[in-house]
């Protein structure tokens, strides 16, 4: 056989395992997340759409490999190979709705690990994978390499497949992170742009977006791990400064919220301590109530450093 002709039938026949494994890892990786917040409802997904994607993963993830040792165009693998590549069909239709809709929510194929916001990456790769299982059907039964040729084609064929999908898996990345191959938070390029963009699809930017003046930040700053965004804003008939906290590094930041009175002396980088800033979305009338000044980022932020925190322009 030609070494094309052997390339893509080695090819061909390498899907099913290769689909199968990321199938099984997907439904393991979801139903890990679940089980450590106890609670379906706590992944972002309805109950009952998680249990049939969780089970329709596990399902087809399992047919491809009871049918490997079969002919391809046999009934039951066709089927299980043709539902395979239409869940990855659905899945690019489903990313392209949340990247349009969620632009700020990860996709949680793999659990904890897909909490990067949906980006053309996700898609290329859901788009590959449904390829992938589509180019299996009708392959040839999976057999042991007769030669050592044959072995190290299918091999060199496997780790091709397993590089490409890696580079289109945002996924990566977090690993990465995990595994301690990350530049502390303190030395990290963010741009302003950016911060500005993860800020407005936040949460927290939508709850007090009514109350600001202006759409722009009247002041910028950084210190430490985080950057300020202090924006002119009216509460309760009040004049008021309401000031972002976003951690700085590039996917999915902490956003921390706090309130100022514009007739307070304090200035908008100032040093005194106050538990104002907090997670999630404060009532902004209560914030008010609670806070007179901006407090300093070591007493209230994680800055991820022993020494005090480091202030400069942005």
């Amino acid at each position: 056989m030609p070494l094309g002709g052997a390339v893509l039938t080695t090819a061909r026949e390498v899907q099913v395992p290769i689909l199968a494994l990321l199938l099984i890892g997907a439904c393991l990786a979801k139903a890990q997340r679940a089980a450590s917040a106890r609670s379906l409802d706590a992944v972002g997904m309805r109950r009952s759409t998680m249990l049939a994607l969780c089970l329709s993963e596990l399902g087809l993830g399992t047919g491809l490999i009871v049918t490997a040792g079969r002919v391809g165009a046999a009934t039951d693998a066709v089927s299980v190979r043709a539902g395979t590549a239409l869940l990855f069909a659905i899945a690019v239709a489903a990313l392209n709705e949340i990247r349009a809709r969620r632009p700020g929510v990860g996709c949680g194929c793999f659990g904890d690990l897909s909490e990067t916001p949906v980006s053309v990456r996700s898609m290329v790769r859901a788009g590959v994978l449904c390829a992938a299982a589509m180019a299996s059907i009708g392959a040839p039964p999976l057999h042991l390499p007769s030669s050592s040729p044959q072995a190290l084609l299918l091999v060199a064929v496997a780790v091709a497949e397993v590089l490409l999908l890696a580079a289109v898996s945002p996924e990566i990345g977090e690993i990465m992170v995990r595994l301690g191959y990350s530049e502390p938070c303190e030395a990290r390029r963010v741009p302003v742009g950016k911060t500005l963009a993860a800020l407005r699809a936040s949460r927290e930017w939508r709850d007090s977006q009514p109350y600001l003046v202006m759409p722009e930040p009247a002041d910028i700053w950084r210190e430490g791990c985080w950057r300020f965004l202090a924006y002119p804003a009216t509460v309760d008939d009040r004049k008021a400064d309401i000031v972002f906290a976003v951690y700085l590094q590039a996917r999915r930041p902490a956003v921390r919220t706090a309130v100022v009175e514009a007739d307070e002396p304090a200035q908008r980088r100032p040093r005194p301590a106050g538990p104002v800033l907090r997670p999630g979305p404060a009532p902004l009338l209560e914030n008010l109530a609670a806070s007179s000044r901006i407090p300093r980022v070591a007493d209230n932020l994680d800055t991820h450093s022993p020494a005090q925190a480091v202030r400069s322009p942005c």
